[in-house]
This record gives structure tokens, C-alpha cells and sequence, in this order.
């Protein structure tokens, strides 16, 4: 029997680790700036829904509870302005990491089918549609791409790792595309609460789908908002006869949220306060390490969202690598999100105001 992991490319973060020996070596510690992992507490609200609903001796359902419905319904109309969404129209996931890297396989796609994706990307895209035994194909514009055996095409925006964020019209041109060929549309928009210089827009928006789910689906998590990595609480939006097929698929799978994170859900979507405190900490984090970055002759181009600045020296992505773990800073090469980023660093907000403070000093 082939092993599947042949199917797939070296992990990523393996080729990170004598950098990260090196920046720990520092003798005031390590700024690890290469994984966007939330480090700030769990909010209050979202932890006492968690502890609430904690004697949950039954199996939860796939498909969610109805309150757990009803609060992502009212959440995708309030933020995204979705049109009258309806209970059909959600499905919670066990995190987005899980969705994306086995929707090709649940969608029923192998040899012979596509899955594009941007040309600068989350190395899951690749993952997903090499697990199935599809083809990966990545490009600039997706219009673009060549629409025959195209079954997936995945958008990201705000995009992991540049953090570019695109506009009402662009996204609105390539769903009418996707349309028009057939082509089942994802959109990744995990980082949509998160822009800076610019105001990230969903799929479902009715200026970008007409109001229409057809062939359209949204992927959003509490992971970065809300702090919730660890719960793995993540959901999707859009055409229900999608939604319906991977519910059914998933129901036999038993991929389920716990009944407590559900809970904790639930509370996390219906509550801002949280997520504006939140949104303000990753402000004064951005913009203290860009400055201090573009101080120490980085150009940052894009990054108007997301928690990532996209950095170069204009050079190759691993000496910068190198030499900022020299200083107790670690980062994320370029290339692990495609070869285009190869003379780029990602540059992760999400470590604690103190060790922010320690890496500008280490810039400066």
C-alpha cells in the first residue's frame, strides 16, 4: 500500500527548527513572530459558555444546534451582509485547517480534477487537493485560470501570508466567472474582522454574490478574533446544496464540534466587545513592528489586513531568516507560501505586547 503522505510535500515548519534553536539561544529569549497563534486570554464571556455547558455526556450533532445556528445565521447577516440566511445555509467545522485540507476528498474530487488556488497561499490549499490525488494549479488572476476539469477554486481575502484584501468588484467578477463555468467557489475569510488599512469584504455580500448563494461558500473561524485556536470552532456560509452534501458526508464521518465549544460559540459571535479590545491590541502590536521594521530597511508591501506584515530586504527570504534569528527574532520564509515569496518574510503580530517590545528594541 503507497503511503499518502508521499502524495504531499515536506512540512514546512520542520525546515524552521534550527532557526528557532538559534533565536532561543538569545539571552533574553526568543521572539517567535513566525506562527500566527493567538496568545492573549480566551475571553471571559466565551470561557463561562465553555464551563456552562460542560456536562455534555451525549454526542453532539454535526449539523449543530439550533442555537448554534441561529447565531451563525444573525452573525453572517449583521457582519457579512448576507441575505436572509437560513439554517441550511451554515455548518459548523471541527477548525478551518480540518475543512480545507479534506473538502476536495469530501467533495468526491481525485484524478483528473483541479483545485487553484492563489499563487501566494496557505500551504493547506495544496494539501487538500494532493490528498485526493487532484491536481494543484495556483494563479495570479483566476479568471484566468483554464475552466476545464477546474472543480474547486479557492479565494483567500484577506489573504495568509500578504495580508492583500480584494475589492467589491474584483470579487464580484470572479464569482460571476466561477459561475459561468461551473467552477464550485471557496472563500477563505478567516482574517475578515481583521483589516487595517482597508475593509475586507465577503463573498456573500450581496454587492459581490447579487444575493445569491449559488455555487458560492464562505470559511470563517473564532481562532484569531476571538482567541479560540484551541477550541477548533470554525463554520461555514453559503449555497445550501453544498452545505447539505457536506453535511451528510460529515454526519458519517462524525466530524463534530464538541457540544461545549458549540456553547462557547455561540457566546463568542454574539458579543463585539471582545473583539474590538482585541482588534485594538493587534493595532499597537502592527504598528509598533512595522515601524520598527521599515527603521531597519524592510519594505512592507501589502498587509492592509490579517495578522502577518509581509516583509523583504530584497533578499533571499532564509538570510533574512538567518539573520533575524541571530537577534532572538523568528519568522516565516516567503517560500513556504509559494516560490513567489522566496526574497519575502511573514512577519506574525500575535506574540504578547512584551515580547513585541523586546523585538523592536532588537530591530532598533
Amino acid at each position: 500500500m503507497a503511503a499518502v503522505s508521499s502524495r504531499l510535500p515536506v512540512f514546512p515548519w520542520d525546515k524552521l527548527e534550527p532557526f528557532k534553536a538559534t533565536a532561543a539561544a538569545h539571552a533574553d529569549g526568543i521572539v517567535d513572530l513566525s506562527v500566527g497563534t493567538p496568545v492573549d486570554p480566551v475571553p471571559e464571556i466565551v470561557r463561562q459558555a465553555l464551563v456552562d455547558a460542560a456536562d455534555s455526556p451525549g454526542y453532539p450533532t454535526v449539523w449543530g444546534t439550533p442555537a448554534l445556528r441561529d447565531a451563525l445565521t444573525g452573525w453572517a447577516a449583521r457582519r457579512l451582509g448576507a441575505v436572509d440566511p437560513q439554517h441550511t445555509n451554515v455548518l459548523p467545522v471541527v477548525g478551518s485547517k480540518e475543512l480545507v485540507a479534506w473538502l476536495p476528498t469530501q467533495l468526491g474530487l481525485g484524478a483528473g480534477d483541479a483545485v487553484a488556488y492563489p499563487r501566494l497561499a496557505y500551504p493547506t490549499y495544496e494539501v487538500g487537493a494532493r490528498l485526493c490525488g487532484a491536481t494543484p494549479v495556483v494563479y495570479d488572476d483566476p479568471t484566468e485560470l483554464d475552466p476545464r476539469g477546474l472543480r474547486l477554486l479557492w479565494l483567500n481575502s484577506p489573504s495568509n501570508p500578504t495580508g492583500r484584501v480584494l475589492g467589491r468588484e474584483e470579487l464580484a467578477r470572479t464569482v460571476a466567472w466561477a459561475r459561468e463555468h461551473g467552477v464550485l467557489l471557496f472563500s477563505d475569510e478567516c482574517y475578515l474582522e481583521l483589516g487595517w488599512e482597508a475593509e475586507p469584504v465577503s463573498v456573500l455580500h450581496p454587492d459581490v454574490c447579487g444575493g445569491s448563494y449559488e455555487g458560492v461558500v464562505a470559511v470563517h473561524s473564532l481562532s484569531k478574533r476571538s482567541n479560540l485556536a484551541g477550541y477548533r470552532a470554525a463554520f461555514l456560509v453559503g449555497d445550501a446544496g453544498v452545505l447539505g452534501e457536506l453535511l451528510t458526508i460529515r454526519k458519517h464521518g462524525g466530524m463534530m464540534t464538541p457540544a461545549p465549544v458549540q456553547a462557547a460559540t455561540v457566546a463568542a459571535l454574539g458579543d463585539d466587545v471582545h473583539v474590538a479590545g482585541q482588534r485594538a491590541r493587534y493595532a499597537a502590536r502592527r504598528a509598533a513592528l512595522r515601524t520598527a521594521l521599515e527603521s531597519d530597511g524592510f519594505r512592507i508591501e501589502h498587509s492592509e489586513a490579517s495578522l502577518y506584515l509581509w516583509a523583504t530586504r530584497d533578499e533571499p527570504c532564509w538570510d533574512t531568516v538567518a539573520r533575524l534569528a541571530e537577534r532572538g527574532i523568528l519568522v516565516a520564509p516567503g517560500d513556504f507560501y509559494g516560490e513567489a515569496g522566496a526574497r519575502f518574510v511573514r512577519v506574525a503580530f500575535t506574540a504578547t505586547d512584551e515580547r513585541v517590545e523586546a523585538a523592536v528594541k532588537r530591530l532598533g
